[in-house]
C-alpha cells in the first residue's frame, strides 16, 4: 500500500519513507485520532473546520 504523493514530491522532500513504516505510523495514530474525534472537544473541533470550509467554498 502506497501512501504517497507523485514521484516529484517524493524526490523534492529529499525523504524516502518505506511503505512499511508509514503503515506502522498509521497503526499508532489512527486509534488516538480517532479517539479525539470521538470527544466533545474533537466534535467542536471538527464542525469548527467544516464551517470554516462552507465558508471558504461560498467565497469561491
Amino acid at each position: 500500500m502506497a501512501i504517497r504523493g507523485s514521484t516529484n514530491d517524493r524526490e523534492s522532500s529529499g525523504m524516502d519513507v518505506p511503505d512499511y513504516a508509514i503503515e506502522r505510523m498509521a497503526r499508532c495514530l489512527l486509534p488516538m485520532i480517532q479517539k479525539y474525534y470521538e470527544s466533545e472537544e474533537g466534535q467542536k473541533e471538527l464542525k469548527e473546520w467544516e464551517q470554516s470550509q462552507r465558508g471558504k467554498s461560498e467565497a469561491d
